[in-house]
C-alpha cells in the first residue's frame, strides 16, 4: 500500500535518473529486516548497502551479510576518516553506512538500496538530496507495538526504548518522499524495487536482472 500525498517530485517514476540513491527507514519493529530479507531471496542481484555495527551479532546473522560487526575503536576510526556516510548511536550500539561502496555502486550506474534509522536517513538527506527516501510505516500504531513486544530479539531495557522511540519515528514520517505501509512484506517489497527504478519483482522461473524502468516497461 502506498500513502497518497507524497511529494510530487517522485510522483512520476522518470523524475529522477535510475541510478538514484533509494534510503528505506522507518521505526524498529515496523518490518524493515523482512523487507529487505523476501528482495535478497527473490532478487539477488539488487545491491544492498551492509551496514557497520557495535552490536552484538545475534545469532542467526553472518558478518558482511546482515551487518560488519566492530568494535567500538575500529568504528570510530571509520567515522573520523570520513569512511561512513551517515552513523548514529542506539540503545549503546553504533550503526553506520560505509562510504565507497554507495559512490562505486552509483558511479557504475546501478540503483543502491540503503536501510538505515530516521538519524541516518536525514544525514544521507543533507549530503546526497537527490537520494529517494522512503518510509515503511506500519498498518497501525498498535500492530508496531505488538511486533516489537513479539520478537523477543532485545532485552526489556532495550525493547523499553524501542517503544518509547516509535513515537518520534512515526512522526518524523512527512520528512520522507514517500510512504510504503507495510500490510504485506512481498507488496513492499515489490513496490521498492519500482520505486528504485527497477523491473517488477521476479517471479519463481521467471529471474532476471535488475534494470532501470523504461517509459515502455
Amino acid at each position: 500500500m502506498i500513502r497518497t500525498g507524497y511529494k510530487q517530485a517522485v510522483s512520476n517514476d522518470d523524475a529522477r535518473p535510475a541510478t538514484r540513491l533509494t534510503v528505506l527507514s522507518g521505526p524498529s519493529g515496523v518490518g524493515k529486516d523482512s523487507v529487505i530479507e523476501e528482495i535478497r531471496a527473490r532478487s539477488p542481484w539488487v545491491w544492498l548497502s551492509v551496514s557497520v555495527t557495535t552490536r552484538r551479532r545475534r545469532d542467526y546473522e553472518i558478518d558482511g551479510v546482515h551487518y560488519h560487526f566492530v568494535d567500538r575503536a575500529e568504528f570510530r576510526r571509520l567515522a573520523e576518516s570520513g569512511q561512513l556516510l551517515e552513523w548514529a548511536e542506539f540503545a549503546g550500539n553504533l550503526y553506520g553506512t560505509p562510504r565507497a561502496p554507495v559512490e562505486q555502486r552509483l558511479r557504475a550506474g546501478r540503483p543502491a538500496l540503503l536501510k538505515i534509522d530516521l538519524q541516518g536517513a536525514r544525514q544521507v538527506r543533507r549530503q546526497m538530496p537527490a537520494a529517494l527516501l522512503v518510509f515503511l510505516a506500519p498498518p497501525s500504531v498498535a500492530e508496531l507495538k505488538r511486533r516489537l513486544a513479539g520478537r523477543g530479539t532485545e532485552d526489556p531495557e532495550t525493547l523499553r526504548l524501542r517503544l518509547a522511540h516509535a513515537d518520534e519515528e512515526l512522526a518524523a514520517e512527512p520528512e520522507f518522499d514517500i510512504t510504503v505501509v507495510n500490510d504485506s512484506v512481498e507488496r513492499a517489497a515489490d513496490r521498492l524495487l519500482e520505486l528504485m527504478g527497477c523491473l517488477p519483482l521476479a517471479r519463481p522461473g521467471r529471474a532476471r536482472p535488475c534494470e532501470p524502468l523504461t517509459h515502455n516497461s
